[in-house]
């Protein structure tokens, strides 16, 4: 798989057949949604599809990771529209149940590690991207990308790519203890903040005797390489 692109830019032709089925994350709450046309990035649409789709709770953190994508895109020089629609759309799947999500990885042909069957709340940004990419239109390679690997991040990740990874961590409804020094450091450099938040991640995971997926320990790698660190 191109990181940079995504596994939402691998074209499945099952995918057609699949349009209106289970593969839409609305069905937790209405099953009668329709699959939506995507082909022009819209903020009001996205923002009405998660608001539609998503728990209460859910919605509250995809709209605090949206504020602080925004606000993070205007201060390192992106475009913070983008940034707002990548992060409004970036847990979609998240609230499907995880069978379901294994399943539709498995038809989709999204499963790269053994990883992502054993721990598979891993994999709602691949299906999501996936989702919105062969059912929805939604054609943008770089949200794609974003959406994609909010979770787990990938090597060569762009910039918008590490905002929406930092943001799904650091957004103001977080309230760990740290959570205040990684938003400092995103705010003074988008790159060391993401290499910041991606070695967060490590600690808490090394701490709680967790597994660490193989694409987090090559996106850590990655960036201390990228930052002159070396291995």
């Amino acid at each position: 798989m191109d990181s940079k692109k995504g596994p939402g830019s691998q074209r499945n032709p099952g995918a057609e057949e699949s349009r209106d089925l289970e593969i839409n994350p609305g069905l937790k709450k209405s099953t009668d949604l329709k699959t939506p046309d995507l082909k022009t990035p819209d903020l009001k649409q996205a923002l009405d599809l998660a608001g539609r789709t998503l728990s209460a709770r859910r919605f509250r953190h995809t709209l605090g990771v949206a504020s602080l994508a925004e606000d993070l895109a205007r201060r390192h020089g992106l475009d913070p529209a983008r940034a707002r629609y990548a992060a409004l759309l970036h847990d979609l799947a998240k609230e499907i149940p995880e069978k379901q999500q294994v399943c539709l990885a498995q038809r989709w042909h999204l499963i790269r590690y053994s990883e992502d069957e054993s721990c598979p709340s891993v994999l709602h940004g691949p299906l999501v991207s996936y989702w919105l990419a062969n059912c929805c239109g939604l054609a943008d390679r770089d949200i794609l990308a974003a959406i994609a690997h909010h979770t787990l991040g990938a090597p060569n990740m762009s910039r918008l790519e590490m905002l929406i990874y930092s943001a799904d961590l650091a957004e103001p409804g977080r309230e760990f203890p740290q959570v205040d020094n990684l938003r400092q450091a995103l705010y003074h450099s988008l790159e060391k903040g993401t290499l910041t938040c991606v070695e967060h991640t490590l600690h808490y995971l090394e701490e709680s005797h967790r597994p660490i997926h193989p694409l987090t320990r090559l996106t850590h790698e990655d960036l201390r390489r990228r930052h002159g660190f070396g291995t």
